[in-house]
């Protein structure tokens, strides 16, 4: 496998971080330099080690979690989906638009958006792959994604700040649903 592959792997894994980054950049009217580069860390981290427990768990692993993983991106994405859906309801103010950052809320999402780099860790096993190289390429390009989607998100809901949370809200949960119906369109319910 080549690098150019990887970075290419490494793109396709890093979209799902970057949808929710771009949902917790709406979340926040001004964010500080720690919640631009928060995402980027919890992300890139999630999706390096994903893979390299993927890779050296090998197929037993993978057959155990396949059928897990959807469901798991749906409900984690689904929960906090919901609760910005529901927040963008209520008033509040900044301090509450920052919990979107709290450790738990990170946790659960770099959690959510990294499980289908395992299975991608298992299938580099059958190759002849540095993994370390591979799982570094993979949590930089998702590092840096994240922090852009952040920023990208700031932008739009410096605009539309009205129904951004209800937007970032709405795209989470809808990430969770795709996750899992694809997932049962192919059979593995």
């Amino acid at each position: 496998m080549s690098y150019l592959e990887i970075v290419l792997i490494a793109i396709s894994l890093s979209m799902d971080a970057f949808a929710v980054s771009i949902t917790l950049g709406l979340s926040v009217k001004k964010p500080n330099p720690k919640e631009f580069v928060l995402p980027g860390i919890y992300f890139g981290f999630f999706q390096a080690l994903m893979p390299f427990i993927g890779y050296f768990a090998g197929t037993l692993f993978a057959g155990k979690i396949q059928n897990l993983e959807p469901w798991i991106a749906f409900v984690f994405l689904g929960v906090i989906g919901g609760k910005m859906i529901k927040e963008s309801f209520e008033e509040h103010g900044e301090s509450s638009q920052k919990n979107k950052f709290l450790f738990v809320n990170m946790l659960l999402l770099a959690i959510a958006t990294s499980i289908d780099a395992l299975a991608v860790g298992v299938t580099f096993a059958f190759f002849d792959i540095n993994i370390f190289a591979a799982i570094i390429i993979i949590g930089l390009t998702t590092c840096c994604i994240s922090i852009a989607g952040v920023k990208i998100g700031n932008i739009f809901g410096m605009r539309f700040k009205s129904k951004a949370e209800l937007f970032g809200g709405v795209v989470l949960v809808l990430l969770g649903l795709k996750i899992l119906i694809q997932h049962l369109v192919a059979g593995n319910g």
